[in-house]
């Protein structure tokens, strides 16, 4: 990247006039964040792994140990038997009353249903809002680079790609959402239907949570991005851990003219992969809400099906029926079966 093509970036966020008292200023940091550019400092505070590493003499980023060390208490939490039920509410849609429209969204008024029901049956609940996106200033979930197409050990868990210093890719999201997962005992998504699939904020969280499906919780055994050495640990055998497996799962997705169910089957294709436990026939929706009716009157279109609402409230309490039977020992008629085929 040239100079001047990275000056233009980044002077692009002080294109308010009220910064310009400041362009020396702005010019001073501009020339750091260069250097720190052409260097690729990536990860400039770091400390020596330490023991219970493959190199403990690695020096391993102080912001990837601590997110590692959230997700690792909050595994511990979750499996607690005397922890109360935690279910884990995902609203993808990407507006909210702070967004262009200055209008909630659909998605929210469902998800609220399932919190409701979840909390009647006495489950904590954590909402977590994807469309803040769009509406908290500089919060981010940046993409998924494909490091697993590269070998599987080479994606961390939790994902060591972010923070990047060097390229300002920061105030990445993920990290407090991987935490939210490990904690939850079942996961409860709801969603609208963007141009047949799934909106852009969770499909940023699913690729993000690649991670969680076989990812390797020990950078210093790849020394960061090695791709030779996480080629040779995937072929000398690799175990493909399921970070998140065993927690119960619901879905519901709506749309307006189509794709809702396509998009509910790779929703629950997707959780069913990563070990996720299906909760029931009625823990999979897909609805039409003002079906080829005007945007301006969907949600008068909601108000009225309460049906919908109520079918809702039957996904969250068949999850929370899933997560009891789970809690209570429960397994699967298939647990016992090992995958000749792991990936």
């Amino acid at each position: 990247m040239s100079r001047e093509a990275f000056r233009e970036r980044f002077m692009a966020r002080f294109y308010d006039p009220a910064f310009r008292a400041e362009d020396a200023s702005l010019a001073r940091l501009e020339a750091i964040a260069w250097d720190a550019y052409r260097q690729g400092r990536k990860a400039p505070v770091t400390e020596k792994a330490g023991p219970g590493f493959a190199d403990p003499d690695y020096d391993l980023s102080v912001e990837w140990r601590a997110a590692s060390e959230r997700v690792k208490a909050a595994q511990a939490r979750q499996r607690d038997p005397a922890a109360r039920s935690r279910v884990l509410v995902v609203n993808a849609s990407s507006r909210n009353d702070y967004t262009c429209p200055g209008e909630m969204s659909k998605s929210f008024r469902l998800a609220k249903i399932a919190q409701q029901a979840l909390e009647s049956r006495s489950c904590d609940v954590d909402f977590l809002d994807l469309s803040r996106l769009n509406s908290d200033r500089d919060l981010h979930i940046h993409p998924c680079k494909g490091c697993v197409s590269t070998a599987m050990p080479l994606c961390h868990w939790p994902c060591s790609c972010y923070p990047n210093h060097s390229l300002g890719l920061v105030n990445d999201w993920m990290n407090d959402i991987y935490e939210r997962f490990a904690a939850c005992h079942g996961v409860l998504i709801v969603t609208p239907v963007y141009w047949y699939q799934v909106s852009a904020p969770l499909k940023l969280l699913m690729d993000r949570l690649v991670c969680a499906d076989g990812g390797n919780p020990d950078p210093t055994s790849t020394h960061g991005k090695k791709p030779d050495e996480a080629k040779r640990l995937e072929l000398a055998g690799w175990d493909y851990p399921k970070h998140l497996a065993g927690r119960a799962y619901g879905v519901v997705v709506h749309g307006d003219v189509a794709g809702i169910e396509d998009s509910r089957r790779a929703l629950a294709d997707w959780l069913d992969w990563m070990g996720f436990v299906e909760s029931g026939a009625k823990s999979r929706l897909d609805r039409f809400i003002g079906y080829y009716e005007p945007y301006a009157t969907s949600h008068e279109a909601l108000d009225r099906d309460e049906d919908m609402q109520q079918e809702v409230a039957n996904v969250a309490e068949a999850v929370a029926t899933c997560i009891e039977q789970i809690r209570a020992g429960h397994k699967e008629p298939d647990d016992g079966l090992g995958t000749p085929r792991a990936k």
